[in-house]
């Protein structure tokens, strides 16, 4: 069975083909149609009668190119301004739905309309084009975490639209945006990473920089959430195994990154100075934080029962590092294991431990210090959530 996409563009209609018969091409010229070998795609003015094209297509893809004859069983799935069906079952999606899997419209009908259900629309991001773009990434030292997303949103963004990267215009990463933040509900920050990915591509790589004007997504702002001291020992506590419970009081009584505490090795803790190395954080910075004495002391019994030559917490194999998602679902169980109902993330940890000092009267430039933040405004967050202050306010209710 065929499938055949229909692109409502700025400029018109377009039709990529994999394939076509002769009378297909005969039909859809005399349509208005022009057929583009580079792309190979039919393109139609946006002048096209939209009556005289659905009976077009009715005639070509439906009925096998002969009025009044049932052939090959067709069914159109595509780009359009309506959704339409009739009694042949033909489908159309509305504006850019289904541009990466298949389309609503049609979600649960995969198998009677004979659509594998990881069916996706071909690849427009070329391996030549990919390679180009991660050997740019690799000499520019950008993190492996970066080289993925970048990879990613260059490959959905084409993907989506269907097109080749010297067909895309301005618009186009619009009607993109556009659609990640309706179809995906894609965040402010989310979509900040796509336009920086796309940017990189087409500046660095295809050497045409059209994103120039792209406006960006105002991001939201979050307070950090922060337990409080009881809900601490309460996890730290009901964590029995002695690998996690040691990687969550690092997390906490350090103020690490989850990815820091994973990647932590031996040589990195110095326990005669209570220091920890933090090698290569974010941003590619080394620095040093502080070590608790409750967790040096821990840390003498870990290493009585466990055999460490490398990696504080080896993960599998032992070669590797635990992983962070890991590192993530063993929080996120201790958490419900504590009966503790806010909604919670391993970094959650991170901002009790910079709060908590703050609330204990430690001066903000060595909160910075610590955590590592290159800004003293990303540290000032705290101050909203610190509660040393607010205390010394007086409800006016109390004094009526």
């Amino acid at each position: 069975m065929n499938i055949v996409y229909i692109f409502r563009e700025t400029g018109g209609i377009r039709i990529p083909f994999l394939d076509y018969k002769s009378h297909v091409s005969a039909m859809l010229t005399r349509l208005g149609g022009t057929w583009d070998a580079e792309s190979r795609a039919f393109l139609f003015q946006k002048e096209v009668n939209h009556e005289h094209f659905i009976n077009a297509f009715d005639v070509v893809f439906i009925h096998g190119g002969t009025p009044g004859a049932r052939g090959n069983n067709c069914r159109i799935i595509g780009f359009w301004e309506y959704p339409w069906d009739n009694e042949d079952n033909v489908l159309a999606s509305h504006y850019l739905a289904g541009a990466f899997n298949i389309p609503d419209a049609i979600v649960g009908q995969e198998q009677q309309l004979g659509i594998p259900q990881d069916y996706q629309l071909p690849e427009k991001l070329s391996k030549y084009w990919q390679e180009k773009l991660e050997e740019e990434l690799r000499a520019r030292k950008y993190s492996q975490k970066t080289q993925n997303a970048y990879v990613y949103f260059n490959r959905l963004f084409l993907q989506t639209l269907q097109k080749f990267p010297h067909e895309i215009h301005q618009e186009d990463i619009t009607r993109f945006l556009a659609f990640v933040e309706k179809e995906r509900d894609y965040s402010a920050a989310s979509i900040n990473l796509a336009i920086s990915a796309i940017k990189f591509f087409y500046k660095h790589v295809f050497k045409n920089n059209i994103v120039k004007e792209q406006k960006r997504p105002v991001q939201n702002k979050y307070l950090p959430v922060v337990l409080s001291s009881s809900e601490i020992l309460k996890i730290l506590s009901i964590e029995k195994n002695p690998k996690h419970r040691l990687l969550l009081m690092l997390v906490y009584s350090s103020g690490l990154r989850v990815s820091e505490v994973v990647s932590l090795k031996k040589e990195h803790i110095d326990i005669s100075r209570q220091v920890l190395y933090i090698h290569q954080g974010k941003g590619r910075k080394d620095r040093y934080t502080m070590l608790s004495e409750k967790a040096a002391l821990f840390i003498k019994e870990y290493y009585e029962h466990f055999k460490i030559d490398k990696w504080i917490f080896p993960g599998q194999p032992a070669s590797r590092h635990l992983s962070i998602r890991s590192a993530q679902h063993i929080f996120e169980k201790a958490v419900r294991n504590a009966g503790i109902t806010k909604k919670l993330s391993i970094h959650d940890l991170r901002h009790s431990f910079a709060t908590h000092l703050l609330e204990n009267g430690t001066d903000i430039r060595y909160i910075q210090t610590l955590l590592g933040h290159t800004n003293i405004h990303t540290t000032e967050r705290y101050t909203h959530v610190a509660k040393h202050n607010v205390l010394k306010i007086k409800s006016p209710l109390d004094n009526i």
